[in-house]
């Protein structure tokens, strides 16, 4: 993994927005994969930033989301679909035929599963997903011990999961218990990663996921198997980690290592 240090939130939106533009700069059919909560909206910020004011081009990006509460339909003001449309879609050229965010209001959901597996198949593939991480070290709403080969599927939440959602919702008893999620498994399948995290909250885990064993109990410790994954944090996250030094340095001297490489 490659992790960069940023001082604060609003360096790393900027930095996670630059990196997902200049894949979308290289690849105008990019298939990106979308992340919701706190940590990404200032990344999506920037993203409509730099398509009002450099053009950045999303008109042949397909999009797909990683998940969705059970019994949200799209409409609803805690869904997801409706947070995407808020936060980016609304603001950007996108076209709404590219874009997918799982159905949390489907007859059934087992069989929606299998479907969204298939129209990411269909699609090539995602180049590059984004990813958040929750305090307990979940990616998507893959909950500690999740299998490393799960695919699109309902998971039941946990209880610090809800918890920790409450807060988007009237009271905590209107927290959904289930999504629809993709798996580890079709996450690690993406070509590129894009992590990113925020706050003294994520401290913890984010040491443990980057520096610690590859286990199930965390489940971002699965990206530790990924050929291209890059980790945004603020100061704040990365307090915890004990090889900021050497990270730093891989950061200031990363243009002298692809010259020598000829890239």
């Amino acid at each position: 993994m490659e992790i960069i240090i940023a001082k604060n939130y609003d360096e790393m939106s900027r930095i996670s927005a630059e990196i997902i533009a200049a894949e979308v700069r290289k690849n105008h059919d990019l298939t990106l994969g979308l992340a919701t909560g706190d940590t990404p909206v200032g990344t999506y910020k920037e993203l409509v930033k730099l398509y009002k004011e450099e053009g950045l081009d999303f008109s042949k990006i397909t999009t797909f989301n990683l998940d969705e509460y059970v019994g949200l339909a799209p409409l609803h003001e805690n869904s997801y679909n409706y947070f995407m449309k808020e936060n980016l879609f609304n603001h950007v050229n996108i076209n709404p035929s590219r874009v997918y965010v799982p159905q949390g209001n489907t007859n059934d959901p087992e069989i929606f599963c299998e479907w969204y597996e298939n129209k990411i198949k269909e699609a090539g593939g995602i180049d590059l997903q984004i990813l958040g991480i929750g305090r307990d070290g979940h990616i998507a709403f893959n909950e500690p011990g999740s299998s490393f080969a799960s695919r699109t599927r309902v998971k039941a939440l946990y209880k610090e999961t809800i918890e920790d959602n409450a807060r988007f919702f009237k009271k905590e008893e209107d927290v959904p218990r289930f999504a629809i999620t993709m798996g580890i498994g079709t996450i690690l399948e993406a070509r590129k990663i894009l992590l990113i995290a925020n706050g003294k909250k994520k401290a913890d885990v984010c040491a443990k996921f980057i520096e610690g064993p590859v286990t199930s109990m965390i489940t971002a410790s699965a990206l530790q198997l990924h050929c291209h994954a890059t980790v945004v944090l603020d100061e704040e996250a990365a307090s915890m980690l004990t090889r900021t030094e050497y990270y730093n340095w891989v950061r200031d001297n990363k243009k002298l290592v692809q010259k020598k490489i000829g890239r």
